[in-house]
């Protein structure tokens, strides 16, 4: 993981976009009446650029070879409801990446089209106003609320092929880490004042109600920032599981999320029957790597959590093969990763989908492809064509709407 990928930065306004009022008042999605399947997805696609405005340029036209594997990736693997992790922020560019890539059928894959998706600020490259690195001086990306080199750098968008209930959305970019019972913030590193301003989480997290006929689905999307790149502090490592926690309390409700407002106001986590989906690059493996220990397992322990149905891949487990090294002494399955990192950590799993107890999965996978496929070539071996994540889906079954069969 390298210090490029701790990811960004993010200012600017909301922006949710239809892509027409025809696509609009159309049917939410192509598939059969009566079927009641949608595909949930993740994918940390690394369309983050160098200097601000430049994912807009590479996106202007349809000719910018990693965003055409971005987009045969999500075309090939066809989720109804992708998040995209390390996209930089930008309202215009979220629409050119769906417009000129997306909608556009790329080395024989069919377009994929998606009449809905959201993309809002984050804490990453905003200013905080504290030397939070302690190295005697303010400014840059460490001193950020959340890590990135410019303003918009290491976003996220979310694309849907179901309507967005964009009078319910709920995110909790201000909310502070101090206000978490119970918070592991290093208090001998940080003063008192950057203690009483820091927020929780390193982009955001969203709360997206998705309307999947006569039922809504709570997307959950976050990005926690990777639990390395500190010191003996690990002020990372346990910022990270507090990210984790956020939605481990969210969705347990009641009492357990009484701390938690959003940015509006509004208090408290889900109701206990709601419907939900978390997914995103939680930066944490549940047997391997760098993240603080029961970290992922927080959500992976808890009761509200459907884990009956693990994604793996054919390809993943090739590549610890392959590769070796650290990844011989890995105690995960390699079949459960979802990323190739070079060492340390090595190959490990940091990209989840968890949907709710009350949403059977029929069906998960990590798109990560044998070396004798011919979709092997969008994932590839260092330096990567696309990305050194995998996309993860989920197929769940969502009573009351219609989905794939």
């Amino acid at each position: 993981m390298t210090r490029l990928h701790r990811y960004a930065a993010i200012t600017g306004a909301v922006s949710l976009a239809l892509a027409s009022a025809a696509a609009a008042t159309a049917a939410p999605h192509p598939g059969k009446p009566g079927a009641q399947t949608v595909r949930f997805a993740t994918f940390n696609a690394s369309l983050n650029r160098g200097a601000e405005g430049q994912l807009e340029q590479d996106l202007a036209t349809g000719d910018n070879v990693q965003a055409q594997n971005v987009a045969e990736t999500i075309q090939r693997a066809e989720p109804d409801v992708v998040l995209v992790n390390e996209f930089d922020y930008s309202p215009e560019a979220a629409e050119l990446f769906r417009d000129n890539y997306l909608a556009v059928g790329q080395r024989g894959a069919d377009p994929i089209e998606y009449p809905y998706h959201y993309i809002a600020p984050s804490n990453t490259g905003v200013p905080s106003g504290h030397d939070l690195n302690n190295d005697g001086t303010i400014g840059g990306g460490d001193d950020a609320y959340g890590f990135g080199l410019f303003p918009g750098q290491y976003g996220m968008v979310v694309y849907s092929k179901y309507p967005i209930d964009t009078d319910a959305v709920r995110t909790f970019q201000d909310f502070r880490w101090q206000d978490m019972p119970g918070n592991r913030i290093p208090t001998e590193y940080y003063s008192a004042d950057e203690q009483a301003d820091l927020r929780l989480s390193s982009k955001s997290h969203w709360d997206l109600p998705i309307e999947i006929g006569r039922s809504t689905v709570h997307f959950l999307t976050s990005h926690p920032t990777p639990p390395t790149f500190d010191g003996a502090e690990d002020r990372n490592g346990r910022r990270n599981a507090d990210e984790i926690r956020f939605w481990a309390d969210y969705v347990t409700g009641g009492r357990s999320a009484d701390y938690i407002y959003d940015d509006e106001g509004g208090r408290g986590g889900l109701e206990r029957n709601a419907r939900f989906v978390i997914a995103g690059d939680q930066n944490a493996d549940p047997n391997d790597g760098d993240s603080t220990d029961n970290a992922i397992h927080q959500l992976l322990g808890s009761p509200r959590v459907n884990t009956s149905h693990t994604p793996t891949s054919e390809g993943g487990v090739e590549a610890s093969e392959l590769q070796g090294g650290i990844n011989d002494e890995h105690t995960g399955d390699p079949a459960q990763d979802t990323a190739d990192f070079a060492e340390p950590p090595g190959n490990i799993r940091v990209d989840y989908v968890l949907p709710s107890r009350n949403l059977p999965i029929r069906d998960s996978e990590v798109f990560w492809p044998t070396s004798d496929s011919p979709l092997h070539r969008l994932t590839g071996t260092y330096p990567f064509p696309t990305s050194d994540h995998r996309l993860v889906w989920a197929d769940v079954k969502v009573t009351g709407g219609p989905g794939r069969r």
